[in-house]
């Protein structure tokens, strides 16, 4: 199936993808569907009541994460590009208050958050570890329509009805039934792609999305992007104060920031300057995540930091650097997440934090290195690099918050990812592990590791450090 890079890259807010974005479109979803006519509704009844009940990892991590608020800002008509997050709270007391939901275009429905809104931390979904269930009642409290939804990772949100017939179908065309110059589907394929047509691989990643739309399109819709995450990075390193959700863990970039600053001034020493750099922006925007500021999936919101941190140490250290190769950048590294998603996964509570950090760190080092000049190969080699040495990292928030240590995380990801393009383009781009090789086993290690492991909150770090 065609991944757009704007699939991948979607503006949102945090402080997570599939636990914040993916259920509030879930819930627009559901809306959608109760206002139209293809589903069985009885003749004369209407609804009066909505319900909604979260499963597995999003039972388990759903509060720390902002499951419960995403889930009525989306039923009160919010998604994630329009909602406001200074605006959230007077929404979500509105709806505590009244205990009714009432978004644009329907009537209004009885809504309780304290009844109507479970967290069954004992009955998983079979489809997906991110699973939820949206009911609607009439009057009489007499089920009408019953809908299961799973947010699949980076924002990405599927009816189990989706579910099951992909699994039945395996990969097709997307909904538009375009096909694309270069359908790579793997690695192997993409390097075959571009050995044949002489191509990089943003030549080809933008040859198939200009299928979808004009070239200049698609420029602005890069630049969009590019501009909100450099937003997040500044609106981070402009903040001080104790982030949300109960562990007080306070914010350091903007401090770090300072201090490097005063050091460049002093024009001191510093041989971990670029580390420094890279560590300061990614937790800038991590810090903003959790703090659920406008953030944009990259290839998740846990993940957020690593990409626009590699990104901005590129136009920091490289005179080159310019408009023209933020976009290959962002072209390159949405082909390389593509592949990952497609075979393996994005979803920490599928894979674990292999798939976000990751998937992350292997897109900004293949992204830097076809910026620096890498050929396809040398590309490839650059992001089984990164993903090699985070494969089997586990996914255990403290708290069931996007804090620690995915803050931290975000900043080793993006200094690995520059290594890693930094030892891609000095070979020749031959290499003993290949990109596909490196997918495969994340999915094959997502699926021997245990569930306390994958974004449940239920080992590792999460339990073994005490909360204050």
């Amino acid at each position: 199936m065609f991944l757009s890079v704007f699939d991948l890259f979607k503006i949102g807010i945090g402080p997570s993808s599939s636990h914040t974005m993916g259920p509030m479109t879930a819930a627009l979803r559901f809306l959608d569907e109760i206002a139209g006519d293809d589903w069985p509704r009885p003749a004369g009844v209407t609804i009066d009541r909505l319900s909604v009940s979260l499963h597995g990892s999003l039972a388990f991590t759903g509060v720390g994460h902002g499951t419960d608020r995403a889930v009525i800002l989306g039923l009160t008509g919010l998604s994630p590009v329009t909602v406001d997050p200074d605006a959230a709270d007077a929404v979500l007391a509105a709806v505590s208050a009244s205990k009714r939901i009432s978004p644009p275009g329907h009537p209004s429905y009885r809504f309780d958050p304290a009844t109507d809104l479970v967290l069954d931390k004992k009955t998983p979904l079979p489809g997906h570890a991110n699973g939820m269930a949206f009911s609607a009642f009439d009057a009489n409290d007499r089920l009408l329509l019953r809908r299961i939804y799973y947010s699949i990772g980076g924002g990405f949100v599927v009816s189990d009805e989706e579910l099951q017939r992909s699994k039945a179908e395996g990969p097709r065309r997307d909904a538009s039934g375009k096909a694309v110059p270069h359908p790579f589907r793997n690695a192997k394929e993409m390097l075959a792609m571009a050995s044949r047509s002489g191509l990089s691989i943003a030549e080809m990643k933008r040859a198939n999305e200009e299928t979808r739309m004009s070239r200049d399109d698609l420029d602005a819709g890069l630049d969009r992007i590019w501009d909100a995450m450099l937003g997040c990075i500044e609106r981070g390193l402009s903040k001080d104060g104790i982030m949300p959700g109960g562990l007080k863990v306070k914010r350091r970039a903007r401090q770090l920031h300072d201090k490097l600053q005063d050091e460049w001034s002093r024009n001191r020493p510093n041989p971990l300057l670029a580390n420094d750099w890279l560590s300061i922006y990614a937790m800038a925007v991590n810090e903003e995540n959790a703090a659920g500021g406008r953030v944009v999936t990259a290839p998740t919101n846990g993940a957020a930091g690593t990409l626009p941190a590699v990104l901005r140490y590129w136009l920091h250290f490289h005179p080159e650097a310019d408009q023209a190769s933020i976009r290959d950048f962002l072209l390159t590294a949405a082909a390389v997440g593509g592949i990952i998603k497609t075979n393996a996964s994005i979803s920490g509570a599928e894979v674990g934090c292999q798939g976000e950090v990751g998937s992350a760190s292997a897109m900004a080092a293949a992204g830097l290195c076809a910026v620096m000049g890498g050929s396809p190969e040398q590309v490839e080699n650059a992001a089984e690099i990164a993903l090699e040495h985070h494969l089997g990292m586990t996914c255990d928030p403290v708290g069931g918050l996007v804090q620690v240590p995915c803050i931290e995380r975000n900043a080793l990801g993006a200094v690995k990812a520059v290594t890693a393009a930094s030892l891609a383009i000095k070979g020749d781009g031959t290499h003993f592990v290949p990109l596909d090789a490196a997918i495969e086993t994340m999915r094959q290690t997502g699926l021997d590791m245990n569930e306390r492991y994958k974004e449940t909150s239920l080992g590792g770090l999460a339990v073994n450090v005490v909360e204050c």
